[in-house]
């Protein structure tokens, strides 16, 4: 069956369908990761996204379930060059196409995703929609591609944390020595990996928790995760962050929660052009003089001259645009971080992070 997708710009790529039919509309990003498409399509942070994959052939070692980071599909569609209908892996239980459909995914395939890809790094991130009921370009259309083009335009991402986090809380390893608190701002599950793996019993609390509902849990530290949407919208989420910050618990940021904290400090964020969504972003640490391979989504940066001095310092930057990629707070027993230190970037470069953490967590305890 034929697909199209239709940009905001009027643009109109022609393909052959991919996973579930019909129309779905969301804001179009592109993701350079050759491999890890599993991952990415079950990552909360692309909610509301519809994914690009620049790699041409996706899915070729096949799905299986098991590197699920959240339990469905968040993002609203798929693009892909070409998706592989016979997968070879061992681990591999199903193709690509069916697990779409699974999760009631529209997808295209067929269309060069290297035009698309330059299109989005020259113009910039846009909305767009991928539909299979009829042809946008064709002029017989141009009634429904003129209403549809209206609804792409007024599409934006909205109440994205409070659509991902969990409805209660949920403990892993409760027989684990240092518990951890973790903030569900659409946390990916191998941040609770990396932490059971060190022994920590792990309660994962909804995003919009207070301090009071925290402190109950008798943490020994917090984790703020990553997630979708722009940081800024959460409001009562920053306000309940100060608060959670003042209980003085040592407390590590990833992406999202790096964003938040931020806020929560007196910063600003701003949207960037096309966002950094790969395995390939080099971060140079000011410590070490290191620069590390990363693993990376967001469509947003802490500005980091915006950073109140009195309040911590910039301690990472992104080597190709220079934008802020961790912070180091002084009025905070808290570090973050904007890229994925649990997602094997290198393949584990800066999974020491979570040493640090723990280590931080282990004086505070020491000092009581």
């Amino acid at each position: 069956m034929n697909a199209y997708l239709l940009l905001a710009n009027g643009t109109v790529f022609a393909g052959k369908s991919l996973g579930c039919t019909g129309v779905t509309v969301g804001e179009v990003v592109f993701a350079t990761g050759m491999v890890g498409f599993e991952e990415t399509l079950t990552d909360p942070s692309y909610y509301g996204q519809i994914i690009t994959q620049t790699y041409p052939l996706i899915g070729n070692y096949g799905m299986n379930g098991k590197d699920m980071e959240s339990p469905r599909i968040w993002a609203r569609g798929y693009i892909v060059r070409e998706a592989c209908t016979t997968p070879s892996n061992w681990r591999s239980e199903t193709t690509l196409d069916t697990f779409l459909k699974a999760n009631g995914i529209i997808g295209i395939e067929g269309i060069d995703t290297r035009h698309l890809t330059r299109i989005l790094r020259e113009s910039g991130v846009m909305n767009g929609a991928i539909l299979t009921e009829f042809d946008p370009a064709d002029a017989a259309n141009a009634e429904k591609t003129a209403a549809l083009l209206k609804t792409i335009r007024a599409y934006a991402v909205t109440d994205a944390v409070k659509s991902v986090t969990c409805a209660a809380p949920e403990t892993y390893n409760a027989a684990g020595e240092t518990h951890v608190v973790l903030m569900d701002y659409g946390c990916k599950r191998n941040i609770v990996r990396c932490l059971t793996k060190r022994g920590c019993k792990v309660t994962v609390m909804p995003g919009f928790s207070t301090a009071e509902q925290v402190a109950a849990q008798h943490p020994d530290g917090i984790m703020l995760s990553n997630g979708p949407g722009d940081p800024a919208e959460p409001t009562k989420v920053i306000e309940n962050l100060k608060e959670i910050m003042a209980l003085g618990l040592p407390t590590f940021g990833i992406c999202l929660g790096h964003q938040l904290a931020a806020l929560a400090a007196g910063a600003k964020t701003m949207k960037l052009k096309y966002g950094h969504r790969g395995a390939n972003q080099p971060v140079t640490d000011f410590a070490t003089g290191r620069t590390f391979i990363t693993s990376q989504n967001h469509g947003y940066a802490v500005v980091g001259d915006a950073l109140p001095p009195e309040k911590g310092a910039v301690a990472q930057v992104n080597a190709n645009d220079h934008t802020c990629e961790g912070v180091q707070y002084t009025c905070w027993n808290c570090f973050t971080v904007q890229f994925h230190p649990e997602a094997s970037g290198g393949p584990k470069d800066t999974e020491f992070l979570f040493d640090r953490f723990l280590a931080n967590v282990k004086a505070a305890k020491e000092a009581r």
